[in-house]
């Protein structure tokens, strides 16, 4: 009787978002369910079941032979056919301008605020961390200030891929004497560089 039970998609699997490339076998989809996400491409293993198809505005997974089609919402699906192969994410129209001697007062009055109010889950390409999602920033801080948002998933910092943890914290001695920091995010499936200019 054990062989009538199929493996199931959790109820709560979603597409967030859908990154399309016009070269075969490169596009990727993020999909979150329980609480995780993940960064998948066609083949990939993802809560259960195979992606079969990655497409704009929808995503196909079959459970034992049974496909199920996850469709971005409307709104999404417009923005997420950005394709992955564009030479670059658009630079932010709206970067933001800080004196250094500021950012240094905000760091030491936010920094215990910020590692208690911000939630970084991982975001997995396989067996790999391709980013990190920010579950949670805190309103009014110098990370909100600068355009992060809860949702965002953050992939690269300076051009440095964000592939663990230690990379992303290791990067912050690296980083106290640059004067332009850009971080690249996927915003509902669409790659935005946020800027930062110290002066």
């Amino acid at each position: 009787m054990l062989w009538l039970l199929a493996a199931a998609p959790p109820p709560d699997l979603t597409a967030v978002g859908v990154v399309t490339s016009a070269h075969g076998g490169r596009s990727v989809a993020i999909l979150r369910a329980a609480g995780r996400s993940r960064v998948v491409a066609v083949g990939d293993t993802a809560f259960g079941g195979q992606v079969s198809a990655i497409e704009s505005g929808r995503v196909v997974i079959d459970f034992e032979g049974q496909p199920v089609e996850l469709r971005l919402p409307r709104a999404q699906h417009a923005k997420a056919a950005a394709p992955l192969v564009a030479a670059a994410p658009e630079p932010a129209t709206d970067g933001v301008t800080l004196d250094r001697r500021e950012l240094e007062r905000r760091l030491a009055s936010e920094t215990s605020r910020i590692l208690a109010e911000t939630t970084l889950t991982p975001v997995m390409s396989g067996s790999q961390v391709s980013g990190f999602t920010l579950s949670r920033v805190p309103e009014g801080s110098l990370l909100s200030d600068a355009g992060l948002r809860a949702g965002d998933v953050l992939t690269s910092v300076n051009d440095v891929p964000i592939d663990s943890l230690a990379t992303l914290v290791g990067l912050y001695p690296r980083l106290q004497t640059e004067s332009h920091v850009r971080a690249v995010v996927l915003r509902d499936g669409v790659p935005v560089t946020l800027s930062l200019t110290l002066h």
